[in-house]
Order: C-alpha cells, then structure tokens, then sequence
C-alpha cells in the first residue's frame, strides 16, 4: 500500500512539473501566452530591457545598452520575423515528457511483477527528470567564437555593431542576457595574446580570433530576470526525485525481508 501510495506522489509531482511547461499535445489549445520580463542586474545600469517569452522561445527582445565610454545610448530589438528558440528549456521540457511517458504507458490494469521490475522502472524516470533539471541549471560553456557565430546576433534590428556579442541563456529559474563589449587588438600589440576556451560568462580580458582580427572583451554587462514557473519546475523536479528514490529504499526493504525471512 505504501508503495503505491509512493509511486502515485511521483507520478502526480511529476505531472505538475509538466504542467510549467507547454507541452504539445498536452491538451493546451492555441499558442503559449506572451510573458515580459523586466531585466534587471544590482551591480550595473549599463544595460535595461525587457524579454518577451513565449513557451519556449524568445518572441522578442528590447535592450537598451548606455556605452561606458561616451555614455552613448544604443538600442537594439529583436526583428519581427524573428523568435530565438531557448534549448534549456525545449530539452528540458522534453526530458519530462519522457518521464511521464514512461509512468504512463502501461494499461492502468498492468501488475508489476517483481520489485526490480518497479526498479528499473524509478531509475529510468529518475534519470530523465535529473537531465530536466541539469538543462536549466547547467548552463552550455561557450568559447566566444561560438558565440560569435551563434544565430542570435543576427536576431536583432538595427543590427548589433561589430564590436558587440550577446548571449541569452538559462541559469536555474532564471533568464540571463550577457553582452560583450569588445575591442581590436593592434598587430603590434605587446600582450600574450592567449584564446579564452569555454565558459559559461566570459570576463574582460578574455581574448579570442574573429576572422582576421584578435579581438579581446573589454566590458562585460549581465543582466537577468527570475522566471516564476521555471523555479515552480525545478521544486517539482526535486520533490518528484524524492519521491522515486523513496519508492526505490522501500521496494528495496521489502525485497530484503523476502531473501533473508526465516522459514
């Protein structure tokens, strides 16, 4: 009875994290709603906007960037046509539609045979809720180049200038927007010039080659805003988790009792 108990707490823990995200086929009629975000950073002013998500996708972005050097104001928005789709949380909301395919699919009839059955079965739920949570709380290490040549400079109208790089991700129940002020290094330059490898933000004095040109991050501005329903997602994530690793030591106790009861 505990058991099922158990593996009915999971199975509901792990729908409601479903429920955060928009999920094809999940009987949701129509587009996601349109949700603005107000980017905000303690440590800067540098940089203001506003972030527009829908679902899963970036459906418009509107930054304003104050120049440290000049105090030049630049704006920049996303193009109309444009969306920039957010992988964290598409993988993420992927991983937990396994999940519940997994708890789901067999006839509501179906009789589990034996505990390592019911095992195997945790683990496998298991494993694709931790993916889940590790896509929103493990931001991708990127080198600069990467970023460089990412889609999503190309996203904004009037075009960024050269001398910008902007990043967009993930960061536990938050939306990070990082933009990188760089500048040429000269031929004659006396620095040891050392490429930066991967990272998930970069710092100034990061170098790296662009083309023809050594080009090294002079500024670096992070901004963010706390996403409800992704920090929503994340508690589901771990309470789901507990819930499954419960089932696993009970069904364990008991399969104990069974091998070494006397007779």
């Amino acid at each position: 009875m505990a058991t099922v108990m158990a593996a009915t707490a999971a199975e509901r823990a792990v729908l409601e994290a479903s429920l955060r995200f928009t999920l094809p086929g999940s009987g949701t009629e129509g587009p996601a709603k349109q949700e603005n975000f107000i980017l905000g950073s303690c440590g800067t002013d540098q940089v203001k906007g506003v972030l527009t998500l829908q679902g899963d996708a970036l459906s418009q972005a509107d930054v304003n960037l104050k120049m440290p050097r000049n105090n030049q104001l630049l704006h920049f928005a996303f193009r109309e046509d444009k969306q920039w789709k957010l992988q964290q949380i598409q993988d993420a909301r992927n991983h937990v539609s396994q999940a519940i395919y997994l708890l789901t699919s067999r006839d509501q009839s179906y009789q589990f045979k034996t505990g390592a059955e019911v095992l195997k079965l945790m683990d496998a739920v298991m494993l694709q809720l931790t993916r889940a949570r590790n896509r929103l709380t493990t931001p991708a290490t990127l080198t600069l180049p990467e970023i460089a040549a990412s889609g999503l400079t190309r996203m904004f109208a009037p075009a960024l200038p050269s001398d910008l790089l902007v990043n967009v991700y993930i960061n536990l129940n938050k939306l990070c927007l990082t933009v990188y002020q760089l500048h040429a290094l000269q031929p004659n330059s006396t620095k040891n010039f050392r490429p930066a490898g991967g990272a998930v933000l970069h710092s100034p004095g990061a170098m790296f080659e662009w083309g023809s040109q050594r080009l090294e991050v002079s500024h670096v501005h992070k901004v963010e805003c706390v996403i409800p329903w992704l920090n929503d997602a994340l508690v589901y994530f771990t309470v789901s988790l507990q819930l499954c690793q419960q089932l696993k030591d009970k069904i364990s106790v008991f399969s104990s009792y069974w091998s070494y009861r006397p007779f």
